[in-house]
């Protein structure tokens, strides 16, 4: 199972750290361990007994599995800009963390869009061609990840 990276200081933290794998258009950076505590609000409600708020129980169950992996996407908007776009390698993404999710370390994973797809070469905001791109080269840059 794959988490999802929620908090501002899980991605800073990755980001903090150079990259350990890189493609023509992503990056990939890890980090061991699991993501950060809650903030103290989120504390103050779960104290509160509110019924919105995560219980205890759920919180340790998931940040004490063995094997998780944490995933987060960054794909800015200056470099994909059509939503439809940045949707799609987003779900591109997870596919391929789907996909090399037994090979790769335990721990957090950041995978970043660092340079835009030639719009030239790929006329659809979500074509065909575009995806395959994409998945080729996030199944190359997780697999060198993973070595």
């Amino acid at each position: 199972m794959i988490g999802r990276l929620l908090r501002k200081s899980d991605f800073e933290r990755l980001l903090a750290v150079p990259a350990c794998s890189r493609s023509a258009h992503f990056a990939a950076h890890h980090v061991w361990g699991g993501p950060g505590t809650p903030d103290k609000s989120a504390q103050a409600a779960d104290d509160n007994g509110l019924s919105t708020a995560l219980s205890t129980a759920t919180r340790c169950a998931v940040d004490d599995l063995p094997g998780a992996v944490w995933l987060g996407c960054v794909i800015p908007k200056r470099h994909a800009a059509r939503s439809v776009t940045r949707n799609m390698l987003r779900r591109q993404i997870r596919a391929a963390m789907q996909r090399h999710q037994q090979g790769l370390p335990t721990g957090l994973w950041l995978v970043r869009l660092r340079r835009p797809f030639a719009s030239t070469s790929f006329r659809s905001a979500d074509s065909v061609a575009l995806r395959g791109a994409a998945a080729i080269e996030l199944d190359r840059l997780l697999a060198q990840a993973a070595a």
